[in-house]
């Protein structure tokens, strides 16, 4: 049950941070790094990360974004799946 909470905590934060920073972005303010916009992603919150990229098409461009982000997504969908079947 807490990793549940914790994976949907994680991704509605990711999808939270990409949303502000594409607003930054379109303001010309200071970014959040894209070290802290991926690392989000490998600490569980991918699918967060990649709903904020379709949805503010933000970082859709970026190759590290494009290769990391899905990547961090079935690694952890495969983590949770080897988790229950223990």
């Amino acid at each position: 049950m807490i990793v549940w909470l914790y994976i949907i905590i994680i991704n509605l934060i990711a999808f939270a941070v990409y949303g502000i920073d594409k607003k930054k972005a379109v303001k010309g303010q200071w970014r959040i790094p894209e070290a802290t916009l991926i690392g989000l992603s490998i600490i569980g919150g991918g699918i967060g990360a990649m709903l904020g990229m379709s949805v503010w098409h933000h970082k859709t461009r970026k190759w590290k974004f494009k290769i990391i982000i899905p990547l961090s997504v079935v690694t952890w969908i495969a983590v949770l799946i080897s988790m229950y079947r223990i």
